[in-house]
C-alpha cells in the first residue's frame, strides 16, 4: 500500500483547480485499478477460496450430486489393447516377477503379465508399452451411442478416465504429445463424451490417476522406459523408493488443471496417488482453483478423493470416495462408492467376469440408504465397443430404475438405513466379503412425506418393519397409505407395538430384485422444518 499512499499524497498537494481535481481523481482511479491487477495480495482477496483447509471447508456438496445417486465410470485407454489381466498391464509388463505396488519389491513368483507379453508381443526391450498406442484405434467408438446407453441405464453423470497411471491423455492436451488427438484414436474422447452427455442433461466428470504414474514403470536397462526420446511418457528414470520430483508434481498439477478448465468439469475424480503426503500443498492449491472456477462458472462441482492409508482432506472440503467398498452406516455428508461391473478388472480383458444386475442393484440401494452414490464402471474394448454382457446389465439396471427410481433419485437417508441380518464391511476393497441380501433385509430412503422401504428380495411372507413400531418415535406423522412401486395391487398393512406389518403382495411386479414399498405419511406441519435446504 506504500505506492498507493504516495500517489494519494501527491494528488492532494495539487492546486484546488476543479479540472485538475477531476483529472487527478480519474488518473488515481486508473492507477489503483492497474495496481490491483498486479498486486497478488489484493487480487487474492477477491476469490472466495484460498489454499488453506480453513478456507476450503466453506465448500458444500452441490444438490445435483446428492440427488443423482448413480453415475458411470469408464476405464478405456491403450491398456485395453492386450486384453489381459487388468488396466495395470503397463506396470506389470516390464517386471519379470510379481512386484508390490506399495514397496516396489519383487516377490519370488513369476509375473503372468510379463510372461504373456513376451509370448504375445515379444520381450519388453523390443515391444514397449508405447507400441500399444497405434493399436488403440477406437474405430467403432461412438460417443452418442455410449451416452444413450448410459442414459437408458438411469445414470445422471459420467466420468471417463482422463488419464490413467500410464500417462496417456484421453483428451486434447497441450502439455503432452501422448494424447488421444495426436495418437491412437486421433479424437478428443473426453470432449465428445462431454458434449453428448450434456446434450442429455447429464453432468460430466473426468479422472486423473497420473500421480501414481511416478511409480508405474520399471527402468531396467534396455527398456524403452530409459530411452531419453520417450522421457515425456515414461518420466525421468528413478528408483521406486524415490519421491516424485518437483517437475513431475508440477506437470501433474498443470494437466489436472488443464482438464478442469478446458472442459469445465462438474466432477474431478482422483486416485490414491493424489492423496499421499507429498501432494499436500498441491491438493489445497488445486481445490482452491477448482472451487473458484466453479464460482465463476456459476455451478456446483465435486472433487472425489480416497482415504487409503492417509487422511488427505478434512471431512467436508471434498467428497469421499471408496473403491470397491462401502460404509456400514449413514454418513451425514454425501459420499461415493466406485466399483466395476467387472469383478476382476476395470478395463476390458479376456475372461472378464460381470457381476449380475441384481447384485449391483442391491449395492445401489444399500449405498443410497447411507447417503452415498454409486459410480459404476464399464470397460469397453479397444475398438470402442461395449460388450453385450455389460450392455445388458446396464439396461437391466435402467429397467429397474424406471420402476423404482422415485425411491432413489433426490432422496435422503431416513433415521435408520435399514433392518435385517446383512451388514456391510466398512472401507475400500471390502465388496468381496459382502453377504448376499434376502427378503429379510430392508433398506430405507426418504423424501418429503414419503419413506421408501426396499425389501431386497421378493417377499414370500409378510414384511415386518420393526423400526416403525407404534412404540418407537420414528414416525412423527401418521401413515396414510402404502403402495408397491410398479404394482396396482392394494397393499394391506397394520402398525402395532411390534412394528409395521405389510401383508405380502400376491402379484409380483414385472421388475425383479429389490422391491420398493412407498410409505406415505401425512404432510408435516408448515414451517416445522424451517431452515432445511430445499430446491
Amino acid at each position: 500500500m506504500l505506492k498507493v499512499n504516495l500517489l494519494q499524497r501527491y494528488f492532494s498537494n495539487l492546486k484546488s483547480n476543479r479540472q485538475v481535481r477531476k483529472f487527478s481523481s480519474f488518473l488515481l482511479g486508473c492507477l489503483l485499478v492497474i495496481w490491483g491487477q498486479f498486486n497478488p495480495l489484493q487480487a487474492q482477496t477477491t476469490e472466495k477460496y484460498r489454499p488453506t483447509w480453513e478456507s476450503l471447508l466453506q465448500y458444500q456438496t452441490p444438490d445435483w450430486f446428492a440427488d443423482a445417486k448413480f453415475g458411470i465410470f469408464i476405464h478405456w485407454g491403450p491398456y485395453a489393447v492386450p486384453e489381459f489381466k487388468s488396466e495395470w498391464y503397463g506396470y506389470h509388463m516390464y517386471r519379470p516377477m510379481l512386484t508390490s505396488h506399495l514397496t516396489g519389491i519383487p516377490s519370488d513368483q513369476p509375473n503372468p503379465t510379463y510372461e504373456f507379453h513376451v509370448e504375445q508381443f515379444g520381450d519388453p526391450s523390443k515391444f514397449g508399452y508405447k507400441e500399444f498406442i497405434p493399436m488403440f484405434k477406437a474405430e467403432s467408438f461412438d460417443a452418442e451411442a455410449w451416452i444413450n446407453l448410459f442414459d437408458k441405464a438411469g445414470a445422471k453423470y459420467v466420468v471417463p478416465v482422463g488419464e490413467h497411471c500410464d500417462g496417456f491423455a484421453m483428451y486434447e492436451s497441450t502439455l503432452t504429445r501422448w494424447n488421444s488427438v495426436n495418437m491412437g484414436p486421433k479424437r478428443d474422447v473426453l470432449r465428445e463424451l462431454a458434449q453428448a452427455a450434456r446434450a442429455k442433461g447429464m453432468k460430466v466428470g473426468s479422472s486423473s490417476h497420473l500421480a501414481f504414474g511416478w511409480y508405474w514403470w520399471n527402468y531396467a536397462e534396455g527398456y524403452d522406459t530409459v530411452d531419453p526420446e520417450y522421457r515425456d511418457l515414461y518420466h525421468e528414470p528413478h528408483e521406486f523408493t524415490d519421491k516424485p520430483t518437483q517437475e513431475f508434481k508440477d506437470l501433474w498439477y498443470q494437466r489436472a488443471i488443464e482438464m478442469i478448465d478446458k472442459y469445465q468439469l462438474d466432477l474431478m475424480w482422483f486416485d490414491f496417488g493424489f492423496c499421499t503426503p507429498e501432494y499436500e500443498e498441491y491438493r489445497k492449491k488445486l481445490l482452491a482453483h477448482y472451487y473458484n472456477q466453479a464460482e465463476e462458472w456459476g455451478k456446483g462441482v465435486v472433487l472425489n478423493y480416497k482415504r487409503i492409508q492417509y487422511d488427505p482432506i478434512p471431512d467436508g472440503a471434498a467428497v469421499l470416495d471408496l473403491e470397491r467398498g462401502k460404509l456400514d452406516r449413514v454418513r451425514e455428508m454425501p459420499w461415493q462408492t466406485d466399483t466395476s461391473i467387472g469383478r476382476n478388472s476395470w478395463s476390458y480383458v479376456k475372461g472378464w467376469q460381470s457381476k449380475p444386475a441384481g447384485e449391483l442393484i442391491d449395492e445401489l440401494v444399500d449405498i443410497v440408504s447411507k447417503n452415498g452414490n454409486l459410480l459404476l464402471n464399464v470397460g469397453p474394448k479397444a475398438d470402442g465397443t461395449i460388450p453385450d454382457d455389460q450392455r445388458e446389465i446396464l439396461l437391466e439396471i435402467g429397467k429397474w430404475l424406471k420402476v423404482n427410481g422415485e425411491g432413489i433419485y433426490e432422496t435422503r437417508p431416513w433415521h435408520f438405513y435399514g433392518e435385517g441380518p446383512s451388514r456391510s464391511k466398512i472401507g475400500d476393497h471390502t465388496e468381496y466379503n459382502q453377504a448376499e441380501m434376502s427378503q429379510k433385509d430392508i433398506r430405507f430412503t426418504a423424501r418429503e412425506n414419503y419413506i421408501y422401504a426396499f425389501v431386497m428380495d421378493w417377499p414370500t411372507e409378510d414384511v415386518l418393519i420393526r423400526s416403525m413400531s407404534q412404540d418407537i418415535a420414528s414416525l412423527p406423522d401418521t401413515i396414510v397409505d402404502i403402495n408397491l412401486l410398479g404394482s396396482d395391487e392394494k397393499i394391506a398393512w397394520q402398525q402395532t407395538a411390534e412394528g409395521l406389518m405389510i401383508t405380502a403382495p400376491t402379484q409380483k411386479p414385472k421388475n425383479d430384485y429389490a422391491h420398493g414399498f412407498k410409505i406415505e405419511l401425512e404432510p408435516a406441519p408448515d414451517g416445522i422444518y424451517k431452515g432445511e435446504a430445499k430446491e
